[in-house]
């Protein structure tokens, strides 16, 4: 590995800056340009076939269980660092920024159009200037639901069982056993033994 490569590496596990291309980081740009064939190969599959879509996918990902369905279109950075549990099911539009780890557990859904990104950009305007970003895992416990629209930002933990309701951002971690909303998301209530007993709610009219 060159040793520009190790420092990157390195800086990615410890959150601090870097950035991630240029002499001594074509490793890293091969590794992306890798994942962005594989998703585009992905994404030009016949609805039909099942097969080449899986064969695929386990080809992507750094590692996937049983069950797992994506819908095309998927983009991914890298895709080899997204880890997927058992019975995953993703419906359109999947966006793994995946710089570094992305790790989802069992039977997590996901509506269409999330986001979930390991990467950002310093605040101030110099920090930026030669694209220096920060990168820090993500991890999805088993049984959450994300709903359309959602955005999960670096770093973020979403805890078992739990809901993100559509169109919310994920700026803080989410504790296990709740339904979160919003801009930033917030918890809006606990999910409850009553809510085994299913019942369609119509929208309420706007006062």
């Amino acid at each position: 590995m060159d040793p520009r490569e190790r420092d990157v590496r390195n800086r990615m596990d410890q959150h601090e800056l870097y950035t991630d291309a240029g002499p001594g980081l074509e490793h890293l740009t091969e590794e992306r340009l890798r994942g962005k064939d594989l998703a585009d190969d992905f994404n030009a599959t016949r609805a039909r076939d099942e097969d080449g879509r899986q064969r695929i996918l386990h080809e992507l990902f750094g590692s996937m269980g049983e069950n797992v369905w994506v819908e095309p279109p998927l983009r991914v950075a890298y895709g080899n660092h997204v880890h997927l549990g058992h019975t995953v099911y993703a419906n359109f539009n999947l966006t793994l920024v995946d710089d570094v780890d992305i790790y989802i557990g069992d039977r997590v859904m996901f509506a269409p159009n999330v986001t979930i990104t390991t990467t950002g950009h310093p605040v101030h305007p110099e920090l930026r200037r030669d694209g220096s970003q920060f990168s820090a895992p993500v991890h999805i416990e088993n049984d959450v639901w994300i709903g359309s629209g959602a955005i999960i930002l670096p770093g973020i933990t979403i805890g078992a069982g739990s809901i993100v309701g559509a169109g919310s951002i994920v700026t803080a971690n989410v504790p296990a056993g709740v339904v979160v909303a919003g801009s930033p998301a917030r918890i809006i209530r606990k999910i409850q033994d009553a809510d085994k007993q299913f019942a369609y709610r119509a929208p309420r009219d706007l006062q």
